[in-house]
């Protein structure tokens, strides 16, 4: 079992949420959590930008955008 962050995931990778870095707070946290990015969820990386960032994943059936300053925050294994 490898640990990455989710900014580690190359294009049509998944991997499932180990938890969120204690480093983020407040209302970025809370989006975060409202998006569905909880510990257990599944997570594929769909597409990146042509300047590789953001980057597009794939979770709970929504496709939401992070940039990798926050995808790197989000611990990850792979499955």
């Amino acid at each position: 079992m490898v640990r990455l962050t989710l900014a580690d995931l190359g294009h049509g990778q998944s991997a499932r949420v180990l938890g969120i870095s204690s480093d983020i707070r407040g209302i970025e946290r809370r989006r975060l959590l409202d998006l569905g990015v909880l510990p257990g969820t599944v997570v594929k990386a769909e597409m990146r930008s042509p300047s590789g960032d953001p980057t597009a994943y794939r979770i709970r059936d929504a496709v939401i955008g992070l940039r990798a300053e926050q995808a790197c925050m989000i611990n990850v294994v792979l499955v």
